[in-house]
């Protein structure tokens, strides 16, 4: 791996090797790695997660030693760089029309696909449902036993290198038409309701106790959040900007073994 890694980052400093044969081998064998899920591009370690930046190198360098082809699907037809992921009855992956995933994301057994969109880099848990029209951005890390609902977008990052990739951490649920963009790591167990939209300037306003809690970037475990608004003062005057509540934790009797949805209809808030 350290050999594969070193070359990696020889060709990232010095792009005229792109043309080299035994370079384009490894930028290949990055990307079969990451669809096989035998690599990441960020993981968890002791100090939390980390971001392969090798690894997002060798992405950004899967495209220009390809080249446009023509991809045939029945009667459908595309024309990209990247193929198509295949053999998902041997990857035990549900995968229904018109769900595309890229070669280079991992889906792991157990993940289902409504008409959706994963992309390359992706790591996807088991379990995990993508429902219709939900898009899973480039890089983007999907914990297990996750649902996003209709319409949600979980943005992509490929640069700059070291920034990391948007992160849902196992047993979450993100509601309908939500957004999660820019590196926000939404931790295990939270819940999201319809229409949130997270990004790195996101206040993040935990309302539950007597005094407000901010946060940034992260949305604490367990935590149950909607839309908001905050006032901010503008030249031309005061107005509402968006920002996320936290307005609780889940509680025992919606957990695991209960659909995530109670733990929004708990607090009367929409799915």
């Amino acid at each position: 791996m350290n050999a594969l890694k070193n070359m990696i980052e020889t060709v990232w400093n010095d792009r005229i090797l792109l043309q080299q044969n035994d370079f384009q081998t490894a930028i290949g064998d990055v990307i079969e790695m990451l669809d096989k899920g035998l690599l990441r591009v960020a993981e968890p370690g002791p100090n939390g997660w980390e971001v392969n930046e090798w690894v997002k190198k060798a992405v950004i360098l899967y495209f220009p030693i390809r080249q446009m082809e023509t991809i045939e699907v029945g009667p459908f037809e595309f024309h990209d760089k990247i193929p198509l992921k295949r053999n998902y009855q041997d990857l035990g992956v549900r995968v229904v029309p018109h769900a595309i995933a890229r070669y280079g994301s991992y889906l792991a057994k157990g993940v289902i696909l409504m008409p959706s969109y994963v992309n390359i880099g992706a790591w996807v848990g088991s379990g995990t449902m993508v429902d219709t029209w939900a898009t899973v951005g480039s890089c983007a890390q999907i914990g297990e036993n996750v649902h996003l609902s209709g319409g949600v977008g979980i943005g992509g990052v490929l640069e700059p290198v070291q920034a990391s990739p948007v992160i849902i951490e196992d047993n979450c649920f993100i509601g309908s038409r939500s957004i999660v963009v820019e590196g926000v790591k939404v931790e295990k167990e939270a819940v999201l309701g319809a229409n949130v939209v997270l990004t790195q300037s996101t206040r993040i306003i935990d309302v539950s106790g007597s005094e407000p809690v901010e946060y940034r970037g992260r949305i604490p475990e367990r935590s149950v959040v909607i839309p908001g608004s905050v006032s901010k003062d503008f030249p031309a005057g005061t107005f509402q900007v968006s920002c996320a509540l936290i307005i609780g934790k889940r509680k025992p009797s919606t957990d695991l073994k209960t659909s995530l949805n109670d733990a929004l209809r708990e607090y009367k808030v929409s799915v």
